[in-house]
């Protein structure tokens, strides 16, 4: 699968353009036609990282910026391995999180819901270059349609 090409701009406000013209303003489906919701306010999560690795994203970062259009080719690309996100609270597996993966080791994560016509939205979470843990989400459960709506819709 070729990857999609880098985005290059001069300023973070012109990704932050870029970020709410085509996520939060757009119509993003994934390709089992799942509609993902993205606010404004993930962009810093999403394009920033922390200078002092005390967990405060305060530094804006080109190099995950450049990737911005991965997330939404890779949440429309049908060979996308899908996994089961984990819970580190709860310290297990949770089917209503999906993680795809195709190109290299970038992830993007969402949470599943409900609409109120009982069929599944999603909002976005996070995305990133899993270097470190790309071994371990690949060995994850696989991310199952009708396990996630069972747990959803808390049927016995």
């Amino acid at each position: 699968m070729a990857l999609p090409p880098l985005v290059h701009y001069a300023t973070t406000a012109e990704y932050r353009t870029h970020y709410e013209r085509v996520y939060c303003r757009g119509n993003i489906l994934t390709f089992d036609g799942i509609r993902v919701h993205f606010s404004p306010g993930k962009f810093g999560h999403m394009f920033y990282e922390s200078t002092a690795r005390n967990g405060i994203k305060d530094a804006f970062s080109p190099v995950r910026a450049q990737r911005i259009d991965w997330i939404k080719a890779t949440l429309e690309n049908p060979t996308a391995a899908l996994f089961e996100g984990w819970d580190k609270t709860l310290r297990q597996y949770d089917a209503t999180r999906r993680v795809a993966v195709v190109y290299e080791d970038f992830v993007v994560v969402v949470a599943m819901g409900l609409k109120p016509d009982g069929s599944l939205k999603a909002n976005f979470v996070t995305c990133y270059q899993a270097d470190n843990s790309i071994g371990k989400i690949r060995t994850s459960p696989v991310w199952s349609r009708a396990v996630c709506l069972h747990l959803l819709v808390g049927t016995p």
